[in-house]
């Protein structure tokens, strides 16, 4: 009996340990990690379209002053001490968060519509992957505007400042700025992440290829140009037209032309 009393006693220990383990880690004195990554190969790595579930993503442009409205959901502990999507190491103390598609290094002030509270992070990692949720904050930041608890908020996002730098232009409270790990500097007013292309033609000549550009080099007010490859160990032409400014544009390019195998890339 006094084993099996124990042994009961232990488990009931475990399990609410285990339910509050996200405060016990956030008050123990665990290195802080966070130092910015704003290499060009990451900018490169991250500026790309990716896949997740069958869907893609599209980094695009983004301005000053846009806001975006959803579900904002946090991680902390699990993932703590690993690495971004930017290659950082994740800090669940550092003021940091995951979208699918703002430029890597995007300053967004977060607001809880629920309750009206703020904080500012800086956007170093991709995520979230679930229906309707538009960011996923750190452990500190979602201890900002109280949804700990909940789990999840209805928030507001609102893009601040780029390269990891509140811009100078956007009117914040000093209350709101003195909570911030950010600097205030002049930024510019807008990134494009990436560029968008639509490959028309591929050719393993390179006279073929050059033939099919001039055939095609102003279609529709885009510029015709040739990119080289590689593939099965062999070069290989591709013809593509640059100069759309969204995906949204290139995908109605190829509709509206009907063109036969043509795809959307970036760089």
């Amino acid at each position: 009996m006094k084993k099996s009393l124990l042994f009961g006693l232990a488990f009931v220990l475990f399990f609410f340990g285990c339910s509050d383990r996200s405060n016990l880690l956030y008050q123990s004195k665990t290195p802080h990690y966070g130092t910015i990554n704003s290499s060009q190969q990451a900018h490169k790595a991250t500026m790309r379209p990716y896949q997740i579930n069958g869907k893609w993503y599209y980094p695009t442009m983004v301005a000053l002053g846009e806001t975006y409205d959803g579900i904002a959901s946090w991680y902390g502990p699990k993932f703590h001490g690993k690495k971004t999507s930017n290659g950082e190491i994740y800090s669940m103390y550092a003021h940091t968060a995951a979208h699918k598609t703002l430029p890597m290094n995007t300053i967004v002030r977060v607001t809880n519509k629920e309750n009206g509270k703020t904080t500012i992070v800086r956007i170093n990692d991709r995520g979230p992957f679930i229906s309707g949720r538009i960011i996923d904050l750190s452990n500190s930041a979602a201890r900002d505007i109280d949804m700990i608890k909940k789990g999840t908020a209805n928030v507001r996002i609102e893009v601040i400042g780029f390269n990891g730098a509140i811009s100078n232009s956007m009117p914040l409270t000093k209350e709101t700025l003195a909570k911030s790990e950010y600097k205030v500097a002049f930024t510019q007013s807008q990134v494009q992440l990436s560029r968008f292309l639509v490959q028309i033609g591929a050719f393993r000549n390179k006279n073929g290829a050059q033939r099919f550009q001039q055939a095609h080099a102003n279609s529709h007010g885009y510029k015709a140009i040739i990119k080289e490859y590689v593939l099965d160990g062999l070069p290989i032409y591709r013809v593509m037209l640059s100069g759309f400014q969204s995906e949204a544009e290139a995908r109605d390019f190829i509709a509206t032309q009907k063109i036969a195998g043509a795809f959307i890339t970036t760089e």
